[in-house]
């Protein structure tokens, strides 16, 4: 059996989890672990079905922390070990369990227990500020070393690291010039984020039509983010425009490309290759970074962009091709053909289909550069996530670069 997904398939293996938890009290004293469960959404990060199956079968009310261990080298599926913290009664008979009690200086505030306590206090206070009644429920719905959230009453609380916090900041911004299609950023603090509920669905089985809509959508948020990329960087957004971007792929090759066959090549001549991307005449703007129709909530004709925190200023290339990236061939080449005509209309005498071509391999490398701030910013248990996310980019982007040699100037 096989379940066809963006990028790829899941076997039959990889379309469940095999959930042990082990567990702690809010003072991380060692409880022990229950045994293990299966729960139906292979993807490791996604949390509520373990909570709620904790509680149906063991009566146990439990909030998952992180990540301890799993039985391969890369999600999903298989057999995953996580932290939970146990505020209540415990079941008896519980494996006794030795836990590491050692701080990690990269661990997430919501990791540690008593961390998701305390942004759930954060959250519920910031609501009744604002006039919401009480939460009486709050489910929590991911963790993982890149976001937690949880779902309370009419909001969300996001939670992201360091080098995803300015996604606030982004938030903000775009509610000040395109509130329609950005979530409304109730309130932030750090890597806190409080988030008004967005009504309607995510749209991953989006069609081209709506593909089409979408890019269109970003493309007007581009148009007038062009003229502020100076304003976005101040604001803490990075910077990934030409010589930038170069710097920051050079470092991950050297780093995680030794045994890559043809990306010194690749890497060699990007500066020659990022200077025709420059010729094209598309502006630097805020790009979303992950811009795929998942991360689109509609409802109806109502479309609201999620998930800025991979955001950064550069080349709005980057999230067409992503875009295509999810779609099939020809709804692909429709969605490009009329995001390019988009463009040649802002820009008159730009080159965007060119800019595609030439940047078809740099998504890659990029995607690798962002890949490696994941691993060098989280604790060693968590990096199984985007380690092999690294290597894999780096032999997309050389596969890519055979057919895209940029012309001499």
């Amino acid at each position: 059996m096989s379940v066809a997904v963006p990028g790829g398939a899941l076997t039959s293996r990889d379309v469940s989890r095999t959930v042990t938890l082990v567990l702690v009290d809010p003072g991380a004293a060692p409880l022990g672990m229950l045994a293990p469960f299966v729960v139906d959404l292979p993807w490791w990060q996604e949390v509520a079905d373990v909570v709620a199956a904790a509680r149906d079968r063991f009566g146990v009310d439990v909030t998952v922390l992180r990540l301890l261990a799993a039985d391969r080298p890369r999600p999903p599926g298989g057999a995953v070990t996580y932290l939970a913290e146990c505020a209540g009664p415990v079941p008896a008979g519980l494996v006794p369990v030795p836990v590491d009690p050692d701080p990690h200086p990269l661990r997430a505030p919501w990791a540690d227990p008593g961390g998701p306590a305390a942004s759930l206090r954060w959250a519920t206070g910031a609501l009744a500020g604002l006039g919401y009644p009480q939460v009486a429920a709050a489910i929590q719905v991911r963790t993982w070393n890149l976001s937690s959230i949880w779902r309370l009453d009419g909001a969300w609380l996001k939670e992201v690291p360091p080098f995803l916090a300015h996604e606030g900041a982004v938030l903000r911004w775009l509610g000040a010039v395109a509130p329609a299609r950005v979530p409304v950023l109730l309130a932030a603090a750090g890597g806190r984020l409080l988030m008004a509920h967005v009504p309607g669905g995510d749209r991953y089985d989006a069609g081209a039509d709506e593909a089409v809509a979408m890019l269109a959508d970003l493309h007007a948020i581009q148009v007038t983010a062009a003229r502020h990329a100076e304003t976005l960087v101040a604001l803490g957004v990075p910077d990934r425009r030409g010589a930038r971007l170069g710097t920051g792929v050079a470092a991950v090759a050297d780093r995680w490309g030794a045994d890559v066959a043809g990306l010194a090549a690749l890497v060699g001549g990007l500066p020659a290759r990022l200077a025709a991307v420059a010729r094209c005449g598309l502006p630097d703007t805020l790009v979303h970074g992950d811009f795929h129709p998942g991360n689109i909530r509609a409802d109806g004709p109502a479309r609201v962009i999620l998930d800025w925190g991979d955001s950064f200023v550069g080349n709005p290339a980057f999230d067409a091709l992503r875009m295509a990236g999810w779609l099939p061939a020809p709804a692909a080449a429709a969605a490009l053909d009329a995001w390019s005509a988009a463009w040649r209309r802002s820009v008159p005498g730009c080159d965007p289909e060119e800019a595609l071509r030439l940047l078809r391999p740099v998504a890659p490398l990029r995607g690798a550069v962002g890949y490696a701030a994941f691993v060098a910013g989280i604790e060693p248990t968590e990096r199984i996530y985007h380690a092999g996310d690294i290597g894999d980019c780096l032999r997309e982007a050389v596969v890519a670069g055979a057919a895209s040699v940029p012309a001499v100037a």
